[in-house]
């Protein structure tokens, strides 16, 4: 069974940083597919819905959100099935629920469970 779990929200002050993980286990990725996979994180605010935040490619090439350029980088370790994302100058605009999506395919695609941000001004 497919297993995908975010950590490393939490309470951090305007100005501050903080680095989510995502990490893939069970099914599919026991072996060394998470190499194929499109990586996303979304975020969702309160009363608002969900966006797009960054990407990261199977080729390594990344893609961000206009509001979080030049403050967020994704990256990725094949090796250990994760992805990580650094936020950095973090605003409070930025608190929302950060969620993972892993994507192989048009049949494989799942999502973890999300992680609290909480940016305080």
């Amino acid at each position: 069974q497919v297993q995908l779990v975010e950590s490393g929200g939490g309470l951090v002050q305007a100005g501050g940083s903080l680095r989510l993980s995502c990490a893939a286990s069970g099914g599919i990725f026991r072996g060394s597919i998470f190499s194929l996979a499109t990586v996303n994180w979304y975020r969702q605010a309160p009363g608002k819905q969900r966006e797009p935040v960054a990407t990261i490619t199977v080729t390594g090439n990344t893609n961000y959100a206009d509001s979080v350029k030049g403050r967020f980088t994704i990256s990725r370790d094949n090796g250990k099935n994760t992805v990580n994302l650094e936020m950095d100058t973090l605003k409070p605009e930025d608190t929302a629920v950060y969620y993972c999506n892993v994507k192989i395919g048009p049949l494989n695609d799942y999502w973890g469970q999300g992680t609290q941000v909480t940016v305080s001004s």
